[in-house]
């Protein structure tokens, strides 16, 4: 049987690898450093956040910290996004990892419901 936090943050690390690709292979221009600049803070936040969200000091502070996961996760989705517009970064590489953040995205909106409903 495998520890469903360890797989969470295995993939959390996973998609921040993912990012760290795409940021390094983004073109040198204003809109490519702008992009991987938010790319680089918000597509490896959540694995960092997600550390600290294991050591919360109370429900809501866990709560706290997996809503501000969520929403680095929200951000990185818009800028995959203006990246796969823009087409300056490989397609299907795009594609595959706005799959992973929506996944991501859901994981974590069930989370924060479940430990919402948890804390009544």
């Amino acid at each position: 049987m495998t520890n469903t936090k360890y797989d969470l943050e295995e993939r959390l690390i996973d998609f921040a690898v993912i990012i760290t690709d795409i940021v390094e292979a983004l073109p040198n221009t204003r809109l490519g450093n702008y992009i991987a600049g938010q790319l680089v803070r918000s597509g490896l936040s959540p694995a960092l956040n997600y550390g600290e969200a294991q050591s919360a000091e109370s429900r809501n502070d866990f709560i706290h910290k997996m809503k501000i996961i969520l929403k680095e996760l929200r951000e990185s989705m818009i800028s995959l996004k203006i990246v796969e517009r823009k087409e300056i970064y490989n397609i299907e590489k795009t594609i595959a990892a706005k799959s992973e953040c929506n996944q991501l995205i859901a994981i974590f909106v069930k989370s924060i419901e479940t430990a919402k409903k948890n804390n009544m």
